[in-house]
This record gives structure tokens, C-alpha cells and sequence, in this order.
């Protein structure tokens, strides 16, 4: 069984804060219902590619379950008699949880200038550059914007009934081959068409997993599509 592990969200604080920066929401004035909603998707997403899912994503999706029913409710008063909001205690993580990040990322930008100084007597003509990183190669695209293409491709998938049980051998090499042949004939693709005729759910995949593969080996780029379920995959010039 293949597993491969989503990095782009370290943990469910970076999930959420990912939907309130994409959608431009108030942190003070979380839409519950909405977030939630989304929060529950990539959740049952991960899940159908049997990754191993964290322990405090469950538990987030919990919390926000809580929250949720208790906005529905006559809302509760402290000693002062003010009303108590029930996202209090997640707004005030986030917060924290911001702070923290956009500290780490600063220290992550000033490690990664340092890296770029050429020190006396360190130089090499041997020294080969090194691949893009991942994310300059995903134009306006996110892994929740691939969660939602992947989700697609699977639902059209048609139920069929087996009477004989096989064994579908497929790796991850043969597909990035399979792709590649792809990007020869078209040079850009949409992913829904790529995938259109397989009918094995671990067909697809192993495909998407070898679409990431090649997208961190930057040997194509992703960008997205007018359809808000698909993207398309471009073949770049050193693939």
C-alpha cells in the first residue's frame, strides 16, 4: 500500500489559517459553518488516500463540531453578564499560532539569504544548481486545489462489479513514464483528461502521487484551470 504525507499544513492551526488567508476571512469573526465544512473535506480527503491521519486533526474537526452547535445555541454570559463567544479560545490560538509562524517564516527568509552569500575560498565550478523549490512550481495552485482535482477524478470513477479479485501491479516510476509520454505529445494537460480512462482507483492513485513526484523533481509545473475542479500540468523545459 502506498502512503505519501501532505506537507503543505503542519497542523490543523496551519489548515485553518490557510482557508481564513485564501478566503480572506476575519480571524476575529471566524464563519464557523463554512470553515468547518472545508476543514471536514481535506480530512475525508486524506483519509480516502489512506494517509495516516493526525491525532489533532481529529480532534480539531471536533472542536469546530463543538463550536458549531454551540453557536446555535443561546449564547452564554460570564460574570460580567457579556456574552461569551464561542470561538474565543480557537481565535485567540490562531493568533498565537500566526504569531509563531510568521516569526518562524522570518527566520527561515533570513537563513535562506545567508545561504545565497559565497564565502572566500568556498567556491566551485563543480557546484551544480540546485532544482526550484516546489512551491515556485505550483502557479496559483495549492495542495487543496490538487485535493479537490484528486476527489473529482475519483468520483467519476464508475462502480463495477468484480467477480474475480486481481492484483493491480503499478509503481510510481512507471506512471511518471506514463506521464512524461503524455507531456510529449501535449505539453500542457489537464489532470482529469490524464486520468480519464483508468478505471482502478490505485491507478489514479499512484498517478497523482507521481504527479508530485515530478512536480518536486521540477520536471513539470502545475497551474491552475478555469475549471475549479481540475488543473493543468505543464511539461517545463529540463523535463
Amino acid at each position: 500500500m502506498y502512503k505519501i504525507k501532505l506537507e503543505q499544513f503542519e497542523g490543523p492551526l496551519d489548515l485553518l489559517l490557510f482557508f481564513i488567508k485564501r478566503d480572506e476571512l476575519n480571524i476575529y469573526d471566524i464563519p464557523i459553518s463554512k470553515i468547518t465544512k472545508e476543514f471536514l473535506e481535506y480530512v475525508n480527503f486524506i483519509k480516502m488516500l489512506d494517509l495516516e491521519v493526525a491525532g489533532d486533526f481529529i480532534l480539531m474537526a471536533s472542536t469546530l463540531m463543538h463550536i458549531k452547535v454551540r453557536m446555535l445555541l443561546p449564547r452564554e454570559v460570564d460574570e460580567k453578564g457579556e456574552e461569551i463567544d464561542p470561538r474565543a479560545e480557537l481565535i485567540q490560538a490562531l493568533l498565537e499560532y500566526k504569531r509563531y509562524k510568521e516569526m518562524s517564516d522570518d527566520l527561515s527568509f533570513m537563513e535562506s539569504g545567508q545561504r545565497k552569500i559565497s564565502y572566500r575560498g568556498n567556491y566551485s565550478k563543480d557546484v551544480k544548481e540546485s532544482p526550484p523549490e516546489f512551491e515556485v512550481l505550483l502557479k496559483n495552485v495549492t495542495v487543496f486545489d490538487l485535493a479537490k482535482a484528486f476527489k473529482k477524478a475519483i468520483e467519476n470513477l464508475k462502480p463495477e462489479v468484480f467477480h474475480e479479485v486481481k492484483k493491480i501491479n503499478i509503481t510510481i516510476d512507471e506512471q511518471i513514464t506514463f506521464i512524461m509520454n503524455s507531456l510529449e505529445e501535449n505539453p500542457e494537460l489537464h489532470f482529469l483528461s490524464l486520468v480519464n480512462e483508468m478505471r482502478e482507483k490505485i491507478r489514479i492513485v499512484i498517478t497523482f502521487v507521481a504527479l508530485l513526484e515530478l512536480t518536486k523533481m521540477g520536471m513539470i509545473g502545475l497551474k491552475e484551470s478555469s475549471d475549479f475542479n481540475d488543473f493543468v500540468i505543464i511539461k517545463l523545459n529540463n523535463g
